[in-house]
């Protein structure tokens, strides 16, 4: 058979509406959070505790998702993740002080942290070597099509109460844990976290220069995307242009857009062409049209090199993922997808952080370079893995 018409195994078209149901819940809670917390007198400081508190906890519990799935098996993790953010979600919205509200965000961080290392772990199982690439593109999407959606059903639903949308992210929580635990099969699941033959030894996946190399894409991926891109673009755009915020939310539709349309070539291009290329070229990509944004002097620029971006943010959120697929067999790999998990959350906390303060300090445009260091260095990383043109013909020799 052609590997290139080779249909992608049902898991993972599950795993991808999974997501999208997933990504919809999510797109419509995130505008509304901020607003929620405010309605209890929340200042600034209070509000962005709120929504750094749900990466914050799925960071410090991810470590402990893998001894989960080890006792019940990728599938009964995967659901019970969901229907705790399910139930964290509902409760949220009937929270009636700022602290019932902030303590049900946290709770929905820890079943975030187990959908998130369940979800990854299955993925890489079931798709073989050489789809991997293309079936982590066809999940990504599935994610990023439903957080385009989301907000807009949000701004509907936040018409009739703040309360709303999150009885609305419980619903399509509940959507997803069902299609996991009636559609995901049982025999291919259960030996992702409890297997013990045929698995890659931790301390051998740790000196792998595949592993190594997504470990430092997935960080950087995480400063840059969602912790640099989110808070020093809008104040380019408003302080740095003096453009209204709705400019802000047009670049980023757009961006999501281009970055939906080209995940799933890209996954191609990793699976046919190969990792390093795609986490290279993704890395360069991305540092030079990010630190172009501070430079332009108009919209038009920004809008472009957001566009850029996107495609460069495809390569570095499928090729580390198949990577670490590549490094660990696809089985027994709970542990080393949560530590892959926790770069991404790491990145995205330390990364606004970071240029926050370099901004104040030293300007917007070291800022966005401290980004760029981060990604070069990745790049540099991603030179050292083997040099095999595509995974279907490069077996698993290369450590």
């Amino acid at each position: 058979m052609n590997r290139q018409r080779e249909p992608m195994a049902r898991s993972v078209i599950v795993l991808a509406a999974i997501a999208l149901f997933v990504g919809l819940g999510f797109g419509v809670v995130v505008p509304v959070l901020p607003l929620f917390a405010e309605s209890f007198q929340a200042n600034d400081l209070m509000v962005g505790v709120v929504v750094s508190a749900f990466a914050a906890v799925r960071l410090s519990t991810s470590p402990f998702s893998n001894g989960v799935m080890e006792r019940i098996g990728a599938r009964s993790t995967l659901g019970l993740g969901l229907l705790l953010v399910a139930v964290s979600s509902a409760l949220m919205g009937v929270a009636r002080s700022y602290w019932w509200l902030l303590g049900w965000r946290a709770v929905g961080g820890i079943g975030s942290a187990l959908f998130t290392v369940a979800a990854m772990t299955v993925l890489l199982a079931v798709a073989p070597e050489h789809m991997r690439g293309r079936a982590t593109g066809l999940y990504q999407s599935g994610f990023l099509i439903g957080s385009m959606a989301g907000p807009a059903v949000g701004g509907l639903l936040a018409r009739i109460s703040l309360q709303a949308p999150f009885g609305f992210y419980a619903l399509t929580l509940l959507v997803a844990g069902v299609l996991g635990l009636s559609l995901l099969p049982r025999a291919v699941t259960r030996p992702v976290g409890a297997g013990r033959r045929g698995g890659v030894p931790m301390r051998r996946v740790l000196r792998d220069r595949r592993y190594q190399a997504a470990l430092v894409a997935n960080f950087a991926q995480g400063w840059n995307s969602t912790g640099v891109r989110s808070s020093m673009i809008p104040l380019v755009i408003t302080a740095g242009l003096g453009l209204s915020t709705t400019w802000t939310g047009t670049v980023f539709a757009v961006a999501a857009v281009i970055q939906t349309i080209a995940i799933v070539p890209v996954g191609r291009f990793v699976d046919t062409v190969g990792r390093r290329p795609a986490m290279l070229a993704g890395a360069l990509i991305m540092a030079v049209s990010l630190m172009s944004v501070p430079l332009s002097g108009s919209i038009g620029p920004v809008i472009a090199a957001l566009c850029v971006y996107a495609v460069g943010a495809a390569a570095m959120s499928t090729a580390p993922a198949a990577s670490v697929g590549d490094a660990t067999g696809g089985i027994r790999g709970g542990t080393a997808v949560a530590v892959f998990s926790m770069c991404n959350d790491t990145g995205a906390i330390v990364g606004p952080l970071v240029a926050g303060a370099v901004s104040d300090a030293f300007g917007r445009a070291p800022a966005f370079a401290a980004g760029v260091v981060i990604l070069l260095v990745s790049a540099l990383v991603s030179a050292r893995m083997p040099s095999a043109a595509a995974p279907g013909r490069a077996r698993a020799g290369n450590l």
